[in-house]
């Protein structure tokens, strides 16, 4: 049977969620074997073509955050809601490998996945599409993403042993193509399951159980919620305080974000006064890791970003590579909280590992 080839991508302006469709990579195996003659012009051009997908990537989330829309929080409702739209919580994952996409990439599939409505937050190349006993529908266009990672040209190699030094890599960053499950046909059921909502109650036992398991010094009282790296502890309202109690459990992730940037455990500067650069990057950090976290969890808060989006927009158009690396670090802290709920009881968390913290759960004055 001939399997229908999907239509290429043209270069088209990006509907919300996309990047633009990007131009043809060059391989790295291929680059790392440059003639000598022309390696410091396959560097620049290397090196120039990373340098437009940081901006692309970059613009694209400036875009969003200019109209009022947070690319890291998930715009949509729960399936059958008055929103009309039909996708999911959760976090994207590769069908193949059954793996979370991280960093930049949940970003650029969330916005993927509810301008396209989709069904399902599982993505696959066309290639793992094929070897999974589906293909991917004729006609359908797919969504880039990024994968980083470096490489040692031959010629560099060549150049550190005739002197005695250690090679220099090169970094890139290199697109490839993916298609959400809605797109493809032929593939298990198994690939469209619906995400189990959540209970009517407001107290969510799993998000409870997740902040208990941290071990973190968490203590409730008063009318502010923060975060004190030098005495490593947590303070948030009670949860009646807050005006809708969903958003009592966003604000605690938001914190545990800070606290994952503690030099006993992730190691983030976190010295930047209110209203600089890194004050605000910080700030970006955490909130991603709440919304990352309250996706994996299937919770669906309200969100107040108002008080940051100025000094967001700012750092993002400073700095194209600030999303980047706060997606990548707000990844980390996400996935460091979350396998504080995996570790077995007779084992210690992560951050026990690193340094034991004994947590104190109070009333704060």
């Amino acid at each position: 049977m001939t399997v229908p080839t999907p239509k290429p991508i043209h270069s088209t302006p990006a509907p919300y969620g996309y990047l633009p469709a990007p131009e043809p990579m060059p391989d790295p195996k291929q680059a790392s074997e440059p003639k000598p003659k022309n390696t410091r012009s396959k560097k620049r051009r290397f090196k120039k073509k990373m340098t437009d997908l940081y901006q692309s990537v970059t613009d694209t989330v400036i875009a969003q955050l200019e109209a009022g829309c947070v690319p890291w929080v998930q715009p949509w409702a729960r399936v059958g809601e008055m929103s009309g739209t039909k996708t999911p919580m959760g976090l994207p994952t590769n069908g193949h490998t059954s793996r979370q996409y991280s960093g930049i990439n949940i970003l650029l599939l969330w916005g993927a996945a509810i301008d396209t409505k989709r069904t399902t937050q599982t993505w696959l190349t066309y290639k793992q599409a094929l070897e999974l006993g589906g293909n991917v529908r004729a006609g359908e266009s797919g969504t880039t993403v990024c994968y980083a990672s470096t490489f040692t040209p031959k010629a560099e190699k060549e150049r550190a042993a005739t002197n005695g030094l250690e090679p220099q890599s090169i970094g890139f960053l290199k697109r490839y193509t993916v298609f959400n499950a809605d797109q493809c046909e032929g593939l298990s059921d198994e690939f469209y399951k619906d995400v189990e909502p959540l209970p009517d109650c407001e107290i969510i036992p799993i998000a409870e159980n997740l902040i208990n398991a941290t071990g973190a010094d968490f203590r409730i009282g008063g009318d502010k919620a923060f975060y004190m790296p030098s005495k490593d502890l947590i303070q948030v309202p009670p949860q009646p305080a807050f005006f809708k109690q969903i958003n009592y459990y966003r604000t605690c992730f938001h914190e545990l974000g800070h606290w994952t940037g503690h030099t006993s455990r992730l190691d983030r500067d976190q010295k930047g006064n209110k209203g600089t650069k890194l004050y605000a990057r910080e700030e970006l950090v955490a909130e991603m890791t709440s919304a990352f976290i309250c996706a994996h969890l299937g919770i669906q808060p309200t969100v107040r970003h108002t008080d940051y989006l100025g000094s967001w927009l700012r750092l993002l158009k400073d700095d194209k590579r600030a999303i980047f690396k706060a997606a990548s670090q707000a990844s980390k802290s996400a996935n460091f909280i979350l396998e504080c709920l995996n570790t077995p009881p007779d084992e210690p968390t992560p951050q026990q590992v690193q340094a034991p913290v004994k947590r104190q759960l109070e009333v704060a004055a």
